[in-house]
């Protein structure tokens, strides 16, 4: 159920960052049931295969999969390269991510770079790149980026990732003004709670995940086709007179406190707690795909 053409995005070619898992993986299947044609990158080479293979599979078309550290302006240039010699991008989504839950006193130097790196910097560097061959060869394209709620109203206990994400939520109304008259739209989207398996078990550590959502006002998760539905619009012509916009997709969550699952009850936790907390927690974002 979309009420979508289904050559909705026939003609586009999209790149997604962090595209072999999650909602990254989400998007890019909803993008290629609308005709688009999809290049992903990630860290991980063979997470990247399997995706690619998994798709191949289902709809009998090739994805270009190339690995990237989203983290160095170098890797980024070269992937960008690659992709332009095969053809311009039309879209770029940036999906990779990294966050952790973490007492933001007792962050490293190290800890925080690891998120803003990928976040922030890479977010940074892949939207430059793009823009920069596309204003070189006088065409438009669009910029999505993926954010979060704290974003726009804070995250406590994920500080490094709230700070990078309203960051980007900056560089998208800024672009936006800069870019519009060269035909470059720049567009974001908040998602509230998408459970997805690698941020799960970094932000719910200990915890159990219901099946519903409390903190909603809709009483329950966001399911990954309603978050790929409202990005494919995003990026589709019919979207093209939205620019600069951030569009929340939480299910009333803001209205209800807005903080993520799990903080108040992290206020009040011991070092103790967190001291077993952390030794539940998964690999940092710096050792994760992005």
């Amino acid at each position: 159920m979309t009420g979508f053409d289904k050559d909705l995005l026939r003609g586009k070619r999209v790149l997604i960052t962090g595209g072999g898992t999650g909602l990254g993986k989400s998007m890019g299947e909803r993008f290629l049931t609308l005709g688009a044609e999809l290049v992903i990158c990630g860290r991980r080479t063979e997470v990247l295969a399997q995706t690619a293979a998994e798709f191949r599979d289902k709809f009998g078309r090739e994805i270009q999969t190339l690995r990237c550290d989203v983290r160095s302006p170098d890797d980024v240039e070269a992937m960008l390269d690659g992709i332009w010699q095969q053809a311009p991008l039309d879209v770029l989504v940036n999906n990779a991510a990294g966050n952790f839950i973490a007492q933001t006193h007792k962050l490293s130097a190290r800890a925080i770079d690891s998120v803003l790196g990928i976040c922030l910097h890479g977010t940074a560097y892949c939207t430059t790149g793009v823009g920069r061959r596309w204003i070189a060869d006088g065409r438009g394209g669009t910029v999505l980026s993926i954010l979060t709620l704290s974003a726009l109203q804070g995250g406590a206990f994920t500080v490094p990732s709230a700070m990078a994400k309203a960051g980007i939520d900056a560089m998208t109304k800024s672009l936006a003004v800069e870019w519009g008259p060269k035909g470059i739209r720049l567009v974001a989207v908040a998602p509230g709670s998408f459970p997805t398996e690698g941020a799960g078990s970094r932000l719910n550590v200990g915890t159990e995940r219901s099946t519903t959502d409390a903190g909603s006002a809709l009483q329950r998760h966001g399911e990954h086709h309603e978050l790929a539905n409202l990005c494919a619009f995003l990026i589709s012509d019919l979207a093209s007179y939205i620019t600069g916009e951030t569009v929340v997709i939480d299910g009333g969550r803001r209205y209800l406190g807005g903080a993520r699952a799990g903080v108040a009850e992290m206020l009040s936790w011991s070092d103790e707690d967190w001291e077993r907390r952390r030794a539940q927690m998964p690999a940092r974002p710096n050792n994760s795909a992005t």
